[in-house]
């Protein structure tokens, strides 16, 4: 048995789950989303709370996978739970010198020191601020939720500019600390 697997989930007042055919749909305030479940794992609804077992009788996955597919889909499943319940929310921040970004609606423009500026645009269920203010490192906060998708875009924005360990430039987390490197001069002495 798997540790997150075998812990029950609370669904919280105000959000509605329906179960059909091995595919488990969330409904909250904040959203909706819908998640398929492998057939090995049975999904049980009682008392206000979720519970995920395994299916000893399935065949076709060894019992390895099937634990591991245990604590995955519960996993999952609870993401979304709280994804409609609460929200995810990502915060990020540009660090380099006249690094801008700047947003109309869900197309976001980037400057990050190219010859060219970088337009992306962001998919329907996020929802994005930015702020460029004096004397402050410009931020961009994301929320969505959808965990999963929130984390695919900020890693496609990290991409565009990734922190380097030298002059630590880049788009970072807001809190994230980029370890340094000293160089070439240290180096020579």
């Amino acid at each position: 048995m798997s540790r997150i697997g075998k812990l029950p989930i609370n669904i919280p007042a105000g959000v509605t789950v329906d179960l059909k055919d091995n595919v488990v749909s969330v409904k909250g305030p904040k959203g909706e989303l819908s998640q398929a479940v492998h057939p090995s794992i049975k999904i049980t609804m009682s008392e206000g709370k979720l519970t995920f077992d395994i299916d000893e009788k399935y065949e076709g996955v060894d019992p390895k996978q099937k634990q591991a597919f245990h604590g995955l889909y519960r996993a999952l499943v609870n993401n979304m739970v709280v994804g409609v319940s609460e929200g995810f929310k990502k915060e990020m921040e540009l660090v380099g010198v006249g690094y801008r970004v700047s947003n109309q609606g869900n197309l976001i423009e980037f400057t990050l020191g190219y010859t060219h500026p970088i337009y992306l645009q962001l998919p329907p269920q996020i929802k994005v601020e930015t702020k460029s203010e004096r004397n402050k490192r410009p931020y961009i906060c994301l929320e969505s939720c959808d965990k999963q998708l929130l984390g695919l875009v900020c890693a496609k924005i990290r991409s565009f500019r990734m922190p380097e360990p030298y002059k630590g430039k880049g788009i970072l987390y807001v809190g994230e600390v980029i370890r340094r490197k000293s160089g070439k001069t240290a180096a020579a002495k």
